[in-house]
């Protein structure tokens, strides 16, 4: 493919056709990337995060940049996590669980404090290097039987956007759709491999009123989210500590999705010469690929007030994370429509496969902005409890996608509001909790409990099945429910080291979806749960 004939394709990809079609992006992507993780030093973990009021850590970079306010004196310390993973899917017809286990240094990072010994007592500047978020889930579900097809919510879409069987059809040799028109490509995908087909008058899916069928799917998704945080801070008289952070990030986003459906007394076509059969077996498997990356940046702003020894008041704002992405997909899809024109074991033209074009085009992306607040007090010198709260505003985000000059080149990028509106009905503001105590046993061995808990990003109207709009190919999305995290953890102190240690039990719910609800047919979906385990370690010199 030609730069020219690319950069094409990518202004085509970008255009939102009608409603109920799939696009370039969608908000299913924008809530998936930005999911946050419960990451850090083992300390910091060990107490459930809740360090907004606390500070002293150098987790605490990504959260209240006040924290580093707190230090003393100088710090260089680096964590090991080591998750063991537990996918389990539920479905109607059972559980599905798959196990895996990975091992990451999720946190390394230094602390430099000048005393200055007047009103202002001291000045601190700081670079850590976080892994915020580590995904790496697989799912697994089968339904059987289903309402419906997949096949009859791409015709539904593709007739409201009034496509014909010549419009979609990638069979010619000087004509292709992908690249010669902006028609949906799942549209095209289906098309193409019979998934649907045209009768003259309308798009006509495999599944009818005498259809019988069941579906299958897996998903693996894998990637991350780094931030290396820059801040500086200061202590003044011991009362107040300010903080100011600036955050690169990057990330990386892989999903992986094979679905397949197998189908009795469908309404298939054999081409070219016996037109629709109504009483013929399906059955096609689609296989699909998406990447996300990119990089960002954002600021921090934070306060930490100490009015009596014994207490602590810390509040903390973020900007959105700026967002420059790219993203790329390609599809295939596996058929075999069983025709009893054909007998068994004949040449039967309809079994074989059909490849998508590859997409690759940019967009950028405002991430939720993020405000928190949090409260710690000491307790006999020996003893901390604290507690935050924090508000992320997801449907506040917000998506520009590019504009392309008439010769194909990329001239700047325009709010999407198509994109935009889809992200304030799909989302809504999650809110997280967090509590933790510490209690030093000796001067050098303390231990530590901590929990928190994330409400679901996902509307009321999304979980309940409102219509969803994917992007590219894949018709499969999750909607993320609530998250929640205990934990329990121990430190020691020798000298100027110091090492700590932390079990974590965390546990992610979610609904995987095939695909979307449509004209009052529930789509087959599945409950699926994250439950990890995780052994955290930090080691770390001050001095």
């Amino acid at each position: 493919m030609t730069d020219m004939t690319r950069r094409t394709v990518l202004a085509l990809t970008a255009t939102i056709l009608a409603a109920g079609s799939v696009s370039a992006q969608s908000a299913t992507d924008a809530l998936q990337i930005t999911q946050p993780d419960f990451r850090g030093t083992a300390r910091f973990m060990g107490m459930g995060g809740a360090f907004t009021a606390l500070g002293g850590d150098l987790s605490t970079l990504t959260q209240n940049p006040a924290g580093i306010g707190i230090y003393r004196h100088s710090e260089i310390g680096a964590t090991l996590d080591i998750t063991f993973m537990n996918n389990k899917t539920t479905s109607a017809v059972g559980d599905s669980k798959l196990d895996h286990t990975k091992a990451a240094c999720n946190n390394f990072g230094y602390i430099g404090v000048a005393n200055i010994g007047s009103t202002l007592e001291s000045f601190q500047w700081g670079v850590t290097y976080n892994r915020t978020a580590q995904i790496d889930r697989s799912y697994y579900g089968y339904a059987n039987p289903t309402q419906t097809s997949l096949t009859n919510y791409i015709a539904t879409y593709s007739n409201k956007a009034g496509y014909t069987g010549s419009d979609l059809d990638a069979s010619g040799s000087g004509y292709n759709p992908y690249r010669d028109s902006d028609y949906d490509w799942l549209s095209i995908l289906a098309y193409n491999s019979g998934m649907m087909n045209d009768d003259g008058r309308r798009m006509v899916g495999l599944y009818n009123n005498g259809t019988t069928a069941d579906a299958e799917i897996s998903v693996r998704e894998h990637g991350y989210t780094d931030e290396y945080s820059f801040n500086f801070g200061g202590n003044i008289s011991n009362v107040v500590y300010w903080g100011l952070g600036i955050g690169v990030t990057d990330l990386s986003y892989t999903r992986t999705t094979i679905y397949s459906e197998s189908l009795e007394h469908a309404t298939i076509y054999s081409r070219p010469e016996h037109g629709l059969v109504d009483d013929g077996n399906a059955g096609y498997t689609m296989y699909n690929n998406k990447h996300i990356s990119g990089n960002g940046w954002k600021l921090s702003l934070g306060l930490i007030v100490k009015p009596i020894e014994e207490l602590r008041i810390g509040l903390a704002f973020h900007t959105p994370t700026w967002w420059t992405l790219s993203q790329n997909y390609e599809a295939a899809v596996d058929y075999s429509y069983f025709d009893p024109m054909y007998p068994e074991g004949s040449n039967n033209p309809n079994d074989g496969s059909h490849l998508s074009d590859y997409a690759d085009f940019d967009w950028r992306l405002s991430s939720p902005w993020r405000m928190m607040a949090g409260v710690a007090t000491v307790i006999g010198g020996k003893a901390i409890v604290s507690a935050d709260y924090e508000r992320l505003a997801y449907n506040d985000m917000t998506a520009r996608t590019p504009v392309y000059d008439y010769y194909g080149y990329l001239d700047s990028y325009q709010s999407n509001e198509n994109l935009n509106n889809e992200i304030k009905t799909y989302s809504r503001a999650a809110n997280i909790i967090r509590v933790g105590a510490e209690y030093r046993v000796t001067p050098k061995f303390s231990v530590r409990l901590g929990y928190n808990f994330r409400s679901s990003s996902t509307s009321k109207e999304t979980e309940n099945g409102g219509e969803v709009i994917t992007s590219g190919t894949d018709p499969s999305f999750n909607l993320n429910k609530t998250a929640s995290n205990i934990s329990f953890g121990l430190g020691y102190r020798f000298g100027a080291f110091y090492i700590d240690g932390t079990y974590v039990h965390k546990q992610q719910k979610s609904t995987l979806c095939a695909y979307t609800d449509f004209d009052g047919l529930r789509a087959p979906r599945f409950d699926a749960t994250e439950s990890n385990n995780a052994i955290v370690l930090s080691l770390g010199y001050r001095f």
